[in-house]
């Protein structure tokens, strides 16, 4: 039997890059897939055939996670198409980054906004299902700038470190009906947004990394896959390094 067999994973921003990456994975492991995208309707469309074709049943909603009502709507929607929402991936974000005597107020909202309100819009979303099913997993995407800041990320920073304490508090809030919230930190990751920056800088980048490769949406995946399954049923409360162990 699958990992995954017989669940419900919703993913949000899973058209491209890691949350793509997220639904393959899942996909491959049983689950049926539910997932947003904010524009590119053709692009989700490709996604939904190519999981579709892996013989689970796949559905991509165009919706915007960082709406309240968007997300309440979502939530409504995926329970009547599903039936059930066994784990809920945000995965959904954006940078702006710059400098902060740069950084405009507009820059910092909309990081805010769509990477961290998006959560908590989300995880209330769901949050009556999995109270009636008395089980679910909800899985927060961090960063592990979230961890130990960067310059020129204030902003990005400061909402991946509330992702951080936001995952711990729905922790020890839900955990009573076997509702578990974990998050993934990855490190620098090789996606089409970060295959167009200068090489040379990857390759410094990649320099400092002791296992001395960038990851790939795969290893992300596959820690989503395990803390969706049933194999981390007491795992609840933590931050997951996913980074190469460039925080070691």
């Amino acid at each position: 039997m699958k990992l995954l067999e017989n669940k419900l994973v919703l993913i949000t921003g899973a058209s491209k890059g890691i949350g793509k990456g997220i639904a393959i994975k899942c996909a491959e492991q049983g689950a049926n897939i539910a997932f947003t995208y904010l524009s590119s309707p053709d692009k989700a469309k490709e996604v939904e055939n190519e999981l579709n074709a892996m013989g689970i049943k796949a559905k991509g909603y165009q919706s915007d996670a960082s709406d309240f009502d968007a997300a309440q709507k979502l939530a409504e929607d995926v329970m009547a198409e599903f039936g059930q929402i066994d784990a809920l991936v945000n995965n959904a974000g954006i940078t702006k980054d710059g400098l902060l005597m740069r950084m405009t107020e507009q820059d910092w909202d909309d990081v805010l906004r769509i990477n961290l309100k998006s959560i908590f819009n989300m995880t209330k979303a769901v949050q009556r299902t999995m109270l009636k099913q008395r089980k679910g997993s909800i899985i927060n995407l961090s960063s592990v700038v979230g961890v130990n800041g960067n310059a020129g990320q204030s902003n990005y920073s400061a909402s991946k470190a509330g992702i951080i304490g936001f995952t711990k508090s729905i922790a020890k809030e839900l955990g009573s009906r076997n509702i578990r919230s974990n998050a993934i930190a990855p490190g620098f990751i090789a996606t089409e947004m970060t295959d167009k920056l200068d090489q040379e800088v990857v390759a410094g980048w990649v320099k400092n990394i002791p296992l001395k490769r960038a990851g790939t949406p795969d290893d992300v995946a596959d820690v989503v896959v395990f803390l969706a399954s049933d194999m981390s049923s007491y795992v609840s409360g933590q931050t997951i390094h996913v980074c190469g162990g460039m925080l070691t």
